[in-house]
């Protein structure tokens, strides 16, 4: 399987167009573990109907509006903040069942919903965390397809380690569970090597990321703590139509 690691959208090839040819991948899996991808794990499992994605959030509120609204919710996030006016932001811990279950998601956020939008003509597109790895892993491994790459969302436009060492866990468990993983560019190789550099201790490294830190100034350390879990969500969030994310 050839594997291909992205630090950014900005640094992915640009799949936001329809390929004039076939796609030059199967599968683009895009990580946002603080928090974006997270969220939409969380925000599935806990029974949302769909998450519907924008990186814009004038087109977002439009959409919302035409929704029926006891089955619509608002999610934004801008700098780690929850947009004012807006339902929720984009702490997982806020999407309880009793909340979002049976409701659509509209959501914007500061960094995955770009990463989305760049990849969204994909084959196939999948939303990873670290909460939910081994879904991901499993899936990737049934569908056997032939080239993934993993699109780290980072943070606007720079590289993030909890997004890399995400895409080193999903590398390392395929070849842990017997895949041979041709790593497709040094990103691919240097990731796996964060990822076993601190496997044991993923919340220290989530609290050292400067996302992280960002976090804990605005006192998220229970966000970290939730995103640092490694396959807590038996969930995988796919795309079945443009911008729209379901399980």
């Amino acid at each position: 399987m050839d594997c291909f690691v992205y630090h950014t959208p900005e640094l992915t090839p640009d799949l936001s167009v329809p390929p004039k040819d076939n796609a030059p991948v199967d599968c683009a899996i895009v990580v946002d573990v603080l928090r974006a991808t997270t969220t939409i794990a969380t925000a599935l499992s806990t029974g949302a109907e769909a998450i519907q994605a924008f990186a814009d959030l004038n087109r977002l509120k439009t959409a919302g509006a035409a929704w029926e609204k006891e089955l619509c919710i608002l999610s934004g996030e801008r700098g780690g903040n929850k947009v004012a006016g807006f339902d929720l932001g984009n702490s997982p811990l806020d999407y309880s069942s009793d909340r979002v279950k049976g409701k659509r998601i509209f959501m914007s956020t500061t960094n995955g919903t770009r990463a989305l939008q760049r990849v969204q003509h994909a084959p196939v597109m999948l939303t990873a965390a670290l909460v939910n790895v081994g879904a991901i892993v499993k899936t990737i491994i049934d569908r056997q397809f032939a080239s993934i790459w993993i699109v780290n969302s980072g943070w606007q436009g720079d590289y993030s380690l909890e997004d890399t060492v995400c895409a080193g866990a999903l590398l390392h468990h395929l070849q842990a569970a017997g895949v041979e993983v041709n790593a497709g560019n040094d990103e691919a190789i240097a990731a796996i090597a964060l990822y076993k550099s601190w496997s044991d201790n993923l919340l220290e490294l989530l609290r050292q990321a400067s996302h992280g830190q960002r976090l804990l100034r605005l006192q998220k350390d229970a966000d970290l703590e939730y995103c640092a879990a490694v396959s807590t969500l038996d969930i995988v969030p796919y795309q079945s139509e443009l911008g729209v994310l379901m399980a």
